[in-house]
């Protein structure tokens, strides 16, 4: 199978605090991966040095076969990321607010068009907050 990522001995310091303490693990295309933990083990940060956010103090590190230290430009045009928490500018419409996001990639989808595809065309020129709960759930997938 193709791995898809690979994190060999990945460690991230602050000072003498250890936040990553030398994991290893490979994800491998196709299949589901979680990581779990107790708070303040390093989960987040663990996600936030493979979603180019924070810098490993050592590790490696292979997203899609790019190593993250020489590609991040190339890694970052390949993933994409879901924050536990999202907030939208409450002064952009839902097409204004794709057209940001897209503008953030050298290829992206035009905003209607992807609005089409979860039925929320009609909404292009709706601001999140006129949204009903669904439809909100839609917009954020």
């Amino acid at each position: 199978m193709e791995k898809v990522i690979s994190i060999e001995k990945l460690t991230k310091k602050y000072g003498d605090f250890t936040a990553v303490n030398g994991i290893s693990f490979d994800v491998y295309k196709g299949e589901i991966f979680g990581l779990l933990g107790e708070n303040g083990a390093g989960k987040t940060t663990t996600l936030e040095i493979i979603e180019g956010l924070r810098k490993p103090t050592s590790g490696k590190i292979n997203i899609l076969g790019n190593n993250i230290n020489n590609n991040i430009g190339t890694i970052k045009e390949e993933i994409g990321v879901q924050l536990q928490s999202t907030a939208y500018y409450n002064f952009l419409t839902l097409k204004e607010i794709l057209d940001l996001f897209g503008s953030f990639y050298k290829k992206h989808l035009d905003s209607i068009e992807l609005l089409k595809m979860v039925h929320l065309d009609s909404k292009a020129n709706s601001f999140v907050r006129s949204l009903s709960g669904g439809q909100n759930s839609v917009f954020q997938l």
